[in-house]
């Protein structure tokens, strides 16, 4: 029987590889002078954010340490409730007042000082109201639990401290470390948050009383108010409604200037002379926390430095691949030679390292991708924690140093080299 062509199935014939495509080269960031900024007379306010754990802390203590010794009066205020600053400063501990630093051969001066919540409602209290007023204020029981563990109180101090602290001309320049996750930006809402307050239902009703006086404020009471108190009483208990009712009637007055000074201090922030400079390490998720804050800082319209990637792990050399290292090291290990053993174990160790090196470069780059107009600023991680000034030292010549002046040649806006299309 003949075989018909249509009969007979195609063979697959063997089609050549096709060469690998050269890998594009990452995105390239602008660089970010911190040098110049600390050193800028026009420069008054740094606010340092970003999660825990990427080392804010002694970031915040870095700038400031070479903010001094650059000739700057600067005071460094922590949120953060971790004495983690005291620490790096080489000091026993801190409070709500501003201490001295001693930097031998400085030429200016390095304050620092931990926000205490309490305290500084304690003296907004008696700053803004008679000697009488505050004395009720100050010992009724709701501001007692109101001043030391309220959600959204430790905020609005921040930002009462930090107007205070602008507002009396004695620092030049003043870096601000927040406290770890994304609600270090919660300050940012704190005059929002205090209207809500102030003009929520239930102060409105709680006030009421006091503000009408007389006949009016009777007839509310038996009216609204009662009714009111009694089923809050259910929930609250009795005597916590009376001491809320006595706080706010006490504080009444008070209430506006609260507003004012939280949204001064919030504009403040806008204005020329501030600057936010985020925090991450090189992994996914303190990267994403930056991207969040780089985004709310974008929303609301305030000026942003850059991102300082903390804690990377660049090679000592870029010109040996990994790939590479691995192969030398399999060659010495099985040549026998004197010392072979330590010479593979120093290519291995340069292998894991450069391995390293390219995902954090890979991370950095998907940052750059998503945000192109944001300077970085590659600060390698320290060989142990930073306890003292000499260790400040070292941090604070990576972040201010020279942008290519690096053992590697690499610039201080990459882990690696960027790679050439």
């Amino acid at each position: 029987m003949a075989i018909r062509p249509e009969d007979v199935e195609p063979q697959p014939t063997e089609r050549p590889a096709r060469p690998a495509r050269p890998s594009r080269p990452g995105p390239l960031a602008p660089p970010m002078d911190l040098a110049e900024l600390i050193a800028d007379r026009e420069t008054r306010i740094i606010v340092c954010c970003g999660s825990g754990g990427v080392g804010k802390t002694t970031t915040s203590a870095a700038l400031a340490l070479a903010a001094a010794e650059a000739g700057r009066t600067v005071v460094v205020l922590t949120i953060d409730p971790a004495r983690r600053l005291a620490q790096s400063l080489g000091l026993v501990e801190l409070d709500n007042e501003p201490r001295r630093v001693d930097v031998p051969g400085a030429e200016g001066e390095l304050h620092a000082m931990m926000l205490d919540m309490k305290r500084t409602f304690d003296d907004v209290v008696a700053a803004h109201s008679t000697p009488e007023r505050a004395e009720a204020i100050l010992e009724n029981p709701f501001y007692q639990s109101l001043s030391s563990s309220f959600a959204g109180t430790q905020e609005y101090m921040a930002m009462e401290k930090l107007g205070q602290l602008r507002a009396s001309d004695q620092w030049d320049l003043i870096i601000v470390d927040t406290p770890p996750s994304r609600s270090a930006l919660d300050f940012l809402d704190a005059p929002n948050r205090m209207s809500r307050f102030l003009d929520g239902t239930m102060i409105r009703l709680l006030t009421a009383p006091a503000r009408a006086g007389g006949r009016a404020g009777l007839k509310f009471a038996s009216a609204g108010f009662l009714f009111f108190s009694r089923i809050i009483s259910k929930i609250l208990g009795g005597q916590l409604l009376r001491d809320i009712s006595a706080f706010v009637a006490a504080l009444d007055t008070m209430f506006g200037g609260f507003r004012e000074r939280a949204t001064a201090t919030f504009e403040m922030l806008r204005r020329p002379g501030t600057w936010f400079v985020v925090v991450a390490s090189p992994e996914p998720d303190a990267l994403r926390e930056a991207s969040y804050f780089v985004d709310r800082l974008s929303a609301e319209g305030m000026p942003l430095a850059g991102l300082v990637l903390n804690r990377t792990h660049p090679p000592a050399t870029t010109a040996l691949s990994a790939t590479r290292a691995e192969g030398a090291a399999e060659e010495v290990a099985e040549s026998g030679a004197e010392g072979a053993e330590i010479a593979a174990a120093a290519l291995r160790v340069h292998a894991e390292r450069m391995v390293v090196a390219a995902r954090e470069q890979h991370l950095a780059d998907r940052f750059t991708s998503a945000h192109p107009e944001v300077a970085v600023r590659t600060v390698p991680a320290a060989a142990g924690d930073v306890h003292d000034l000499d260790g400040l030292r070292v941090m604070a010549a990576e972040l201010t140093g020279p942008d290519a002046d690096t053992p590697t040649g690499t610039p201080r806006t990459r882990v690696l080299p960027a790679r050439r299309g």
